[in-house]
């Protein structure tokens, strides 16, 4: 069993779908960032809103939090959209770099080599036949 295992674990699918995890992972981090620290600042100073501070107190209370933070520590129960909204956009930017990844990967990529023929047509009767025939199966026609 614990060759089989071994055997299994070795395999390249194995070790590249590994290896993409933790790459996937980091890459997500570094797109996350993106969002929270370059791209949406700017969406909110045009609307004057920070996204990850808009949310709607599920409990009645009669303070009013600025923050998600506020509301947690007074032990508000929270509808968090805002930071929804950012994970949204996150997920539509990481989707968008891996889309294009993919298409410059596939770019790179050389194209198979075509398939060389093996039929060629009889003259006489223009049917396939096999490349080294020397007679047509169909007409019987003598190939040259």
């Amino acid at each position: 069993m614990l060759k089989d295992f071994k055997e299994f674990a070795i395999r390249g699918n194995v070790m590249d779908l590994a290896i993409g995890v933790i790459i996937g992972a980091a890459f997500g981090k570094i797109v996350t960032s993106l969002v929270n620290d370059v791209v949406m600042p700017p969406i909110g100073a045009i609307g004057s809103v920070d996204f990850s501070n808009r949310f709607i107190p599920l409990t009645g209370s009669e303070t009013n939090f600025k923050t998600v933070a506020e509301a947690k520590a007074a032990g508000v129960a929270t509808l968090n959209y805002g930071l929804f909204i950012n994970e949204v956009i996150n997920f539509l930017i990481l989707s968008f770099v891996i889309f294009l990844m993919v298409r410059w990967i596939n770019k790179l990529k050389s194209a198979p080599p075509p398939e060389l023929p093996t039929t060629k047509e009889c003259p006489f009767c223009i049917s396939a036949i096999p490349l080294k025939a020397n007679r047509c199966p169909n007409c019987t026609s003598q190939l040259a």
